[in-house]
C-alpha cells in the first residue's frame, strides 16, 4: 500500500467536524443499529470527561475514512459512533430551540443554536446558499434523518424502518440525558448545554485512518480485524464487493440490484454464521482455503463486476443446501435426508459440508442421499468414536468436492473410493468402539449416547422409536453415584468405566427413577421386564456386574456397531 494512499492521525471530534469537512455513509453500509446499551456506554464515557476530576480525554477507537480531496469523506468504519455523536449534538440543539421558544434568554440561546448547528451539523454553501449537512446517512436512513431530526421538528413514528425508529429513539434518549445534565448543573441551562458540546468536542478523539481508494480501505479492514478490532465478516465482504462495483462507475445501476440480493441472502441466513457459509461455499467450488485466509483469497480472485455477480449467484445457489444441513427440520428434504442432516448436526461435524454442497449441485437425488448417509457413517467412525484430527479429513472432503464440481466425479460409486483414507476400517473401528467412553453430563453427549443405544436396539429387536422421547432415559448400570453393593469396582475402575458405552442402556423414566442407585441385584429384575431387548439381555446374560462383564458387553456392542455404521463399498 503506497504511503501516499494511506495516512493516519489522532483527531478530536471538533477537528473532525470543523473546517467545512463533510461525511457520507456509503449507500451499501448497514443501517443504524445502536441500541440503549451502546447509548448508555457512550453517555457514561462522555460524562466521565465532564466531571471536575474526570479523565481529560476519552479514546473513541478507529475511524476509517476514504477520500480523494480531504474535504468529502466516505465513512468506511465508524458510522455508528459518528451518527450517535451527531444525535447528541442535535439533542442539545432541540433543547436550545425549546428554550428560545419559551423566552429563556432567547437571543443568546438562538446565537448558541446557530453557532453549534453551523459548526457540527451543517453549513451554508457560499455559492448556492443552500444548507449542506455535514453528515449524510445511508440510503435507508438519510431521508428520515434529514427530513425530521436535523430540522428539529416533530418526529413521526409510524410506517418507518426499524433502523429509523432507532434513530428517533436515540435522539429522544439523549434529549432526556442532556436535559437532565443541564438542569443538574444549575444556573443558565443554555450555557451548560453549550459547554457540554464544547467539552465533548475537545475531549473525544479518534484514530483516523484515511485512504484514497476502496481496495486500500478493504486492506485496512483486514488489518484491523487481524489486530483484534473485530469487524463483521458480513460487512467486510459486502463492503469489498460494493467497492468493486463502485469503481466501475458505468455500472452504478447494479448497486441497487446487488444490495437487494445481498440483503435477501443475509436475511435468509438468519442466525447462521455468514463466514461458515461463505467458506463452505468457496471450498465446494474452488481451491481449499482456511478461515484465516478467506477474505484475502476472495479479494485476490474477485476483482471485477462479472466475478462479483458470479460469487453472488453461487452463494444464492448453495444457500438452500447449507440451510438444510444447518436447519434440517425446516427444509423440504425427504425424511431420511433430514434424519441424516440432524445426525451430522448432533455430531457437530461440518467437515463434509463443502462436499455435500458440490454433490447437491451435481449428483442425482439418489446419489446425494447415499452420499449424505455415507458422511454420517464416516463421521461416526472417524469423529465421534475415533476422535481423529479433522485437518486431513477436511482436505479429503474438499478434494472430492473439487472433482465433483469439475465433473471428474459424477456418481456416488466414483466418490466413495476417494474417501477411503478417512473411513476407519472395521477392525480399527471395532477396537475404538470397544474402549469408548462418552460423558453424558453434557446434553450433546447424552443425545449421542441415546442415538447409539437406539441404533443398537433397533438392529437387535427391529423396534424403532424416538430416541429424543422424554419418556426414555440413559441408565448407567454402574450408577453415577454408586451406593452399597458395588464393591466389585475399585475407585479407579468407577472413574474409568462409569461412562463406557457398555455401562449404559435404555430404560423408561419411571423405571430409572424406581431403581435409582441401587445394587445390580435390585436393578436386574427391572431390566428383565424392560421393553428394550438390549436391556433385557443384560439381565439374562449377567449374574453380576463387574469390570469384566462391562467390557464383554461393550465388545459385543462394538460388533453390532460395526455392522450398523458401515459402508459396504469401503469395508
Amino acid at each position: 500500500m503506497a504511503a501516499t494512499n494511506f495516512n493516519t492521525e489522532n483527531n478530536t471530534y471538533r477537528k473532525l467536524m470543523g473546517n467545512g469537512l463533510t461525511y457520507r455513509i456509503p449507500r451499501f453500509q448497514r443501517d443504524y443499529s445502536w441500541t440503549e446499551d451502546e447509548w448508555e456506554d457512550l453517555w457514561l464515557d462522555l460524562c466521565g470527561t465532564l466531571q471536575p476530576d474526570g479523565e481529560p480525554a476519552h479514546y473513541m477507537g478507529y475511524l476509517v475514512l476514504q477520500s480523494n480531496d480531504e474535504k468529502f469523506f466516505d465513512v468506511i468504519d465508524g458510522q455508528q459512533r459518528l451518527t450517535t455523536l451527531n444525535l447528541i449534538v442535535l439533542s442539545v440543539l432541540k433543547i436550545l430551540k425549546t428554550l428560545v421558544e419559551s423566552g429563556q434568554d432567547s437571543e443568546n440561546n438562538q446565537r448558541r443554536l446557530d453557532q453549534i448547528r453551523q459548526t457540527y451539523i451543517g453549513y451554508l454553501d457560499p455559492v448556492t446558499l443552500v444548507s449542506r449537512s455535514k453528515l449524510t446517512l445511508n440510503r435507508n436512513n438519510d431521508h428520515y434523518f434529514q427530513t425530521y431530526i436535523v430540522p428539529l421538528g416533530n418526529l413521526p413514528v409510524r410506517g418507518f424502518r426499524a433502523s429509523e425508529h432507532l434513530l428517533r429513539k436515540s435522539y429522544e434518549w439523549f434529549q432526556k440525558r442532556v436535559g437532565d445534565y443541564a438542569r443538574e448543573k444549575g444556573g443558565d441551562e443554555g450555557v451548560a448545554l453549550a459547554q457540554l458540546v464544547e467539552n465533548m468536542s475537545d475531549r473525544l478523539f479518534f484514530t483516523v485512518i484515511n485512504v484514497t481508494d476502496e481496495l486500500n480501505a478493504y486492506k485496512v479492514f483486514e488489518t484491523l480485524n487481524a489486530r483484534g478490532v473485530r469487524l463483521s465478516p458480513t460487512d467486510l465482504l459486502k463492503n469489498y464487493l460494493f467497492s468493486v462495483l463502485h469503481r466501475e462507475t458505468e455500472h452504478q445501476h447494479e448497486m441497487k440490484v446487488l444490495e437487494d440480493r445481498w440483503e435477501a441472502l443475509v436475511g435468509r441466513l438468519g442466525g447462521e454464521n455468514f463466514t461458515d457459509f461463505l467458506r463452505v461455499h468457496w471450498n465446494s467450488r474452488r481451491s481449499f482455503v482456511r478461515e484465516t485466509e478467506l477474505f484475502k483469497t476472495i479479494r485476490a480472485q474477485v476483482r471485477d463486476r462479472a466475478q462479483v455477480f458470479t460469487l453472488l449467484n453461487g452463494l444464492e445457489e448453495d444457500l438452500d443446501t447449507f440451510l438444510a444441513l444447518a436447519q434440517p427440520e425446516a427444509s423440504n428434504w425427504s425424511v431420511e435426508c433430514k434424519k441424516s442432516a440432524v445426525t451430522l448436526r448432533m455430531f457437530s461435524v461440518k467437515q463434509p459440508y463443502a462436499l455435500l454442497l458440490a454433490a447437491r449441485r451435481k449428483f442425482s437425488g439418489d446419489d446425494f442421499h447415499a452420499l449424505l448417509r455415507a458422511c454420517v457413517a464416516i463421521s461416526f467412525r472417524y469423529n465421534v468414536i475415533g476422535s481423529q484430527p479433522t485437518n486431513e479429513q477436511e482436505r479429503v472432503y474438499h478434494s472430492v468436492a473439487q472433482k465433483i464440481s469439475q465433473d471428474a466425479v459424477k456418481t456416488i460409486g466414483e466418490a466413495l473410493p476417494l474417501m477411503s483414507s478417512i473411513y476407519p476400517n472395521d477392525r480399527a473401528f471395532r477396537a475404538d468402539f470397544a474402549e469408548k467412553s462418552i460423558k453424558t453430563a453434557s446434553s450433546r453427549n447424552a443425545r449421542i449416547v441415546r442415538y447409539v443405544l437406539h441404533a443398537i436396539e433397533k438392529q437387535a429387536s427391529g423396534q424403532d422409536f424416538d430416541p429424543e422421547s422424554d419418556t426414555l432415559t440413559i441408565e448407567h448400570i454402574l450408577p453415577q453415584n454408586p451406593g452399597e453393593g458395588w464393591d466389585s469396582f475399585s475407585e479407579n475402575e468407577i472413574e474409568a468405566m462409569l461412562y463406557r458405552l457398555g455401562n449404559m442402556t435404555l430404560l423408561t423414566k419411571a423405571e430409572n427413577k424406581t431403581i435409582g442407585n441401587a445394587a445390580f441385584a435390585v436393578k436386574k429384575p427391572v431390566y428383565a421386564q424392560s421393553r428394550f431387548l438390549t436391556t433385557k439381555t443384560i439381565a439374562e446374560e449377567n449374574a453380576d456386574w463387574n469390570p469384566n462383564r462391562l467390557a464383554a458387553r461393550q465388545t459385543a456392542m462394538a460388533n453390532q456397531a460395526t455392522a450398523i455404521w458401515r459402508i459396504a463399498q469401503l469395508s
